[in-house]
């Protein structure tokens, strides 16, 4: 349930960051977001991050639940800040995070 949690929260920074210019423009080489790709991309980001929290507390609970949530979160930004920095179009894999990890939760649900 981890790696869904640490999924989802990949692609919810994903989203994020291409909902803003700078970090579109080096993705994508183009500084122009169209304003309904950037909802999109902010809107998804933020509920991503939100479901990131259910599979950490459904395995661990409300208290420690919230403390690897919040680990998960660290762990994720630091990923993607390093992916932006050094290989920018992987972001879009990172985006794509959740789909993989959701099979693997299917498979062994014990991590």
């Amino acid at each position: 349930m981890i790696v869904l949690s640490f999924a989802l929260a990949c692609a919810g920074f994903a989203g994020l960051c291409l909902g803003m210019e700078r970090h579109y423009e080096q993705v994508f080489r183009t500084r122009r977001i169209p304003p309904a790709r950037r909802r999109l991309g902010v809107s998804a980001g933020w509920l991503l991050l939100a479901l990131s929290l259910l599979p950490a507390v459904l395995q661990h609970g409300w208290g420690f639940g919230l403390v690897w949530w919040a680990g998960v979160l660290h762990a994720a930004a630091l990923l993607l800040a390093l992916t932006l920095t050094y290989a920018p179009r992987l972001v879009l894999a990172w985006a794509a995070a959740p789909v993989p990890a959701l099979l693997l939760a299917a498979l062994l649900p014990s991590l």
